[in-house]
């Protein structure tokens, strides 16, 4: 499904809202891509490269899904250009590991993040979806990742070994170590700070 729309309004770098030709607002969460929080460093500058590649400029929608929230997620295209794509280039916005499924995009993040474009120039660039749950700065996050990885070690019970999947997962235990120690997000997919609802509840 294909939408032709105007943006008229930039949230963040990965949200914003379409005026469409019967001027109906659709609120748009790019498909994909995680931006930086706005209290996040490089927030603003995501937001701004946003807007400089699509605000008040005609745009195509190729929708996806619709989110929790209402907001139509959608691959942007500009031009033909995956707007995107180009989010992650610049280095304004990391891949959403637990959404993504198109492979470039990851061989194009890892190419930003070899030449430190954008948020890789940070020394400890941390994901929007780990600075959501700690809702902080990175130090705070290394901090409550720190916790359960020196535990861990100490008792010699867990490691991060390459688990990826719930199914994968002995214990509640074991699950939070991998979300909170090994970044594995995709154990947390409504993002509440719980890994693997079936093992945990």
């Amino acid at each position: 499904m294909t939408i032709p729309c105007r943006v008229v309004g930039v949230t963040d770098g990965d949200t914003l809202t379409c005026l469409t030709e019967e001027k109906q607002q659709i609120k748009v969460r790019l498909a994909q891509i995680d931006a930086p929080e706005k209290a996040q460093p490089f927030g603003q500058r995501s937001k701004q490269a946003l807007s400089d590649l699509v605000f008040q400029k005609d745009v195509v929608l190729e929708k996806e899904t619709t989110d929790k929230y209402g907001r139509m997620v959608a691959k942007v295209l500009k031009d033909g250009k995956d707007v995107n794509l180009e989010m992650v280039r610049q280095g304004m916005a990391w891949v959403y590991d637990q959404y993504a499924h198109d492979r470039e995009y990851f061989a194009i993040q890892q190419v930003a993040k070899s030449s430190r474009a954008g948020l890789w120039s940070d020394v400890d660039p941390v994901r929007p979806s780990d600075w959501r749950h700690g809702g902080g700065s990175a130090s705070l996050q290394k901090a409550s990742a720190a916790a359960p990885a020196v535990l861990a070690k100490a008792s010699g019970k867990f490691s991060c070994n390459g688990k990826s999947y719930c199914r994968e997962m002995t214990s509640c235990e074991e699950a939070q170590f991998y979300l909170n120690s090994c970044g594995v997000s995709r154990l947390d997919r409504d993002r509440d700070g719980v890994a693997c609802e079936t093992l945990c509840r």
